[in-house]
């Protein structure tokens, strides 16, 4: 079936989901945005059929329905920051957008919650949070435009997993629509609810395979009275892991970030990029940022100030800056943020999230520099990361290449290929999509694709919500 046919024998039944829903919720032909034909993905655009913009769960529903009618593959999308074309439509598709199904619902102080519509931007869920007394965790480079719809579709993790966890772990209930267009409301706050089986997590980090996710309940947390920050720099990894280690039992629970950056990275932005390093730069050695929150600052900041100190009387660190201002600190951020300004700095690039343990990160980054370099003419990587929870990020490129000439799928090869042999994850945080889904089972078993393959089969057994992504 062609496009024109297509349209041609949906354009009433999308007519009359446009006369229930309103105007503004059914864009087709021209008026649909081409923001709805791509996630940030270096992949090329593809413009879907319709884009549909319901403003609740009963409207996602009825638009499920349209397409279900029409025979209509359909894909869910939110702030469309994702990297793996998971929340990227096909020609001919519809496009089930949440962008309208924005705001804060409730929060509740006495349970420490807080509802949202899954629209609703990461970054505005942290200022409600803020202005309320409270903190919500959850941060990631894009959190002025990435939906809480999406970071719990991919379970994305960010800055400060090895203190709160993924977002997994930050979710109490939430409310989704089914394949078929059931509606499952579970907006549960209650910590312990051990009623059967725990269906928010067949959701969470199914991105968008198995339902819509339409409105969540958050766990807040008490608000930080002081954040602690330094940038380090360390000789060797060696001697980031005992840095790693004096964190953890230095600073235990206050802990809440720990950034790592090797010599490439490094000199990328202080060469390219136009930072100015507030530690010495040079050398071979890695930089890391770490960030702690504490409750009270005349007891939690000396103890930070100390702690660093005796690390210095050690020998462990070869230089350090304290933050001794939120504008420092935010300043140190920037050091490790500004990779996502790396189409800018860069050009064209591809870039990989891969979980590892930790102990083999810096071989890792060895082994794949020069594995990229020997085999592929003119390439070139940078390697940074959260490497606390065992996350590895990458970029690699050939310079002067256009993005849909850079050789991808050799690169792909080479490093998924590497983390299969080490035993890592061709996903930490970003999910699978479909530019990761050839590679899945270089991180899972046989056996665990079946069952996923099972799970999506049951939900989905028309094969409409999303196919092709993930398995």
């Amino acid at each position: 079936m062609n496009m024109m046919t297509a349209v041609g024998q949906t354009e009433p039944l999308l007519a009359a989901l446009r006369d229930k829903l309103g105007a503004a919720a059914v864009l087709t032909g021209s008026d649909v945005p081409a923001r709805n034909c791509n996630d940030w993905s270096a992949s090329l655009p593809q413009t879907p059929l319709a884009v549909i913009r319901p403003l609740d769960a009963q409207g996602v529903a009825d638009a499920i329905a349209t397409c279900r009618q029409a025979r209509l593959p359909f894909v869910p999308q939110g702030g469309l920051t994702g990297l793996c074309r998971g929340a990227a439509p096909e020609a001919g598709w519809a496009a089930i957008s949440l962008e309208r199904m924005t705001g804060i619902e409730e929060i509740d102080r006495a349970s420490m919650t807080m509802t949202v519509k899954s629209g609703t931007p990461l970054e505005t869920i942290q200022k409600a949070a803020d202005e309320a007394g409270f903190f919500f965790p959850l941060d990631l480079g894009s959190r002025g435009s990435c939906a809480i719809g999406g970071n719990l579709s991919t379970n994305a993790g960010g800055n400060r997993v090895i203190r709160y966890g993924m977002t997994r772990e930050l979710v109490l209930g939430l409310e989704v629509v089914l394949p078929d267009g059931t509606i499952i409301t579970s907006l549960n706050k209650l910590m312990k609810n051990n009623a059967g089986y725990d269906l928010k997590h067949l959701f969470i980090g199914s991105e968008g395979t198995l339902g819509i996710i339409t409105r969540v309940v958050l766990k807040l947390f008490p608000k930080p009275r002081a954040t602690m920050a330094a940038l380090c720099a360390l000789k060797d990894y060696a001697a980031v892991i005992a840095l790693l280690d004096a964190a953890r039992s230095g600073l235990g629970p206050l802990l809440s970030a720990f950034e790592v950056m090797w010599p490439d990275y490094w000199g990328v932005i202080t060469t390219r990029a136009g930072v100015n390093p507030p530690v010495a730069a040079g050398g071979q050695g890695l930089y890391v940022l770490v960030e702690a929150q504490g409750t009270d600052e005349s007891i939690d900041a000396p103890r930070f100030q100390a702690w660093l100190e005796e690390l210095m009387e050690r020998g462990l660190l070869v230089d350090a800056a304290v933050a001794q201002s939120l504008a420092q600190t935010q300043a140190f951020w920037r050091v490790r943020d500004i990779c996502a300004e790396f189409g800018q700095v860069l050009g064209p690039h591809i870039s990989y999230d891969i979980g590892l343990a930790v102990a083999r990160m810096d071989e890792f980054a060895t082994r794949c520099k020069a594995a990229l370099a020997s085999g592929i003419k003119g390439c070139e990587s940078v390697y940074y990361g959260h490497i606390g929870d065992g996350n590895l990020h990458l970029v690699s490129w050939v310079t002067g290449l256009p993005v849909e000439q850079q050789p991808k799928e050799e690169m792909d090869a080479i490093i998924y290929g590497l983390v299969r042999d080490m035993g890592g994850s061709v996903s930490a945080e970003h999910g699978i999509g479909t530019l990761k889904k050839k590679w899945l089972g270089h991180a899972r078993s046989e056996a665990e694709i079946a069952l996923m393959r099972t799970l999506k089969a049951a939900l989905d057994p028309d094969h409409l919500l999303n196919p092709g992504k993930v398995i």
